[in-house]
């Protein structure tokens, strides 16, 4: 019985990257074995257990074999004679498949240092066309490592466009390409996540709202780069560095332009009312995948209303009221300043522009101070009842942000 730390938590120790989770494979063990040590079982479809002090994850060694379409259709074997070389082939990318002993000593049966050194993403057998999800797990592999200067490598890209003409892609269920998509949103670079997916032709299957982007021309003095497609991946990146880590704003960074695919052809490359033609196609992406109700909902407000907050220092005191509570941003201020973070990616995502200031995030920000100030008891201790306290509040909250943003301009 021998113990082999394996996977993420050696790569990125490899990459000097945190260590977060760490995982091991148990080679020439039995789940008795592990049984009578203490460990507690936690695997359902093969052997895994906890380790009984620090709770890390123990694997026993395993094959698997494919004995249907889809990610699903696998038959694992774990036994005392499956081997580390035997267990680390069925693992997705050379990076991903190597194991450290006890000793500290290294185990690269396929490369992975060599594609670790040369920054390369590439499969680790022909296998790895048999879970649709590795496609996928590829494209976010490489938002997550594209700032440190991986590809995918030439074979791979050739392997998963072979996925997608198979049609095993089409096998992936909602539930799991969100799940993806969500983790890919996170990390530091997700236009890559598009840009693999696009070359291999899963974006055309799996988002079709979001590859009619690309190709759609821009006015070029308001979007030096032209493609709406290059717009959102420059988006996406914008708001990676506004909001590390902010699946949210990464998801309304994603979908707030896709009206403009739908723009007729003969008013190109201006896009009046685009922000409304986005809402049917971004529903159905949500529903479709189903994304989360409060995703969908905010990703919606962002779409329609991103231009009015593009234009808000030059609203009336009561459109920025109407707006504040189309985001029911008054009684929670956090999706203001997701709004907001995705609003500032759309204006920074663009060529020469990234470093662009926002003024109208702190006008809005003071504008929502100001309205949220106002309160109901005053008229009711005027004696005002029923719907005349909320007409009176709503007259007083767009008196409030008029008096900011007099005095804003005052103090400019």
């Amino acid at each position: 019985m021998r113990t082999y730390l394996v996977g993420g938590a050696v790569r990125d120790k490899l990459l000097g990257r945190p260590v977060i989770d760490r995982d091991h494979v148990v080679v020439g063990a039995r789940p008795e074995d592990m049984l009578a040590l203490g460990y507690k079982p936690v695997g359902k479809d093969f052997p895994v257990f906890l380790h009984p002090q620090s709770s890390e994850e123990y694997a026993l060694a395993r094959t698997e074999r494919k004995t249907g379409p889809g990610y699903r259709g696998f038959a694992v074997q774990a036994d005392p004679g499956v081997t580390l070389e035997e267990d680390l082939a069925r693992r997705d990318l050379t990076i991903n498949a190597i194991a450290q002993d006890e000793n500290g000593t290294l185990v690269d049966p396929y490369g992975g240092l060599r594609d670790i050194e040369q920054r390369m993403l590439r499969h680790v057998s022909p296998a790895f066309v048999e879970d649709p999800v590795r496609l996928l797990r590829v494209a976010r592999f490489a938002a997550r490592f594209a700032p440190l200067g991986f590809t995918v490598a030439d074979e791979t890209m050739a392997l998963l466009q072979q996925m997608v003409r198979a049609g095993e892609v089409d096998h992936l269920v909602p539930e799991r390409v969100w799940a993806e998509t969500r983790k890919a949103l996170t990390e530091a670079q997700p236009s890559a996540f598009l840009r693999v997916l696009r070359e291999s032709g899963a974006l055309a299957v799996l988002f079709p709202e979001i590859d009619a982007l690309y190709g759609v021309p821009q006015r070029a003095e308001f979007h030096p780069e032209i493609d709406t497609g290059v717009h959102l991946e420059m988006v996406l990146d914008a708001a990676a560095k506004l909001a590390p880590g902010d699946d949210l704003v990464g998801f309304c960074a994603l979908t707030h332009d896709l009206g403009k695919a739908l723009t007729p052809v003969q008013e190109l490359p201006r896009h009046v009312g685009h922000e409304h033609r986005g809402v049917n196609p971004l529903r159905a992406l949500a529903q479709r995948l189903k994304v989360p109700a409060d995703y969908a909902d905010l990703a919606e407000l962002v779409c329609r209303e991103h231009l009015n907050a593009h234009r808000a220092l030059e609203l009336k005191p009561a459109t920025v009221l109407k707006l504040l509570v189309s985001l029911d941003a008054l009684r929670r201020p956090e999706r203001l300043q997701t709004f907001l973070a995705a609003c500032m990616a759309d204006k920074r995502g663009r060529l020469g522009h990234e470093h662009d200031d926002y003024p109208q995030a702190a006008w809005l920000r003071c504008a929502r101070d100001a309205a949220a100030s106002v309160i109901s008891a005053p008229f009711v201790a005027e004696g005002l009842q029923g719907p005349a306290v909320g007409a009176a509040m709503e007259k007083a909250r767009v008196q409030a942000i008029a008096e900011v943003l007099h005095n804003n301009e005052a103090g400019q």
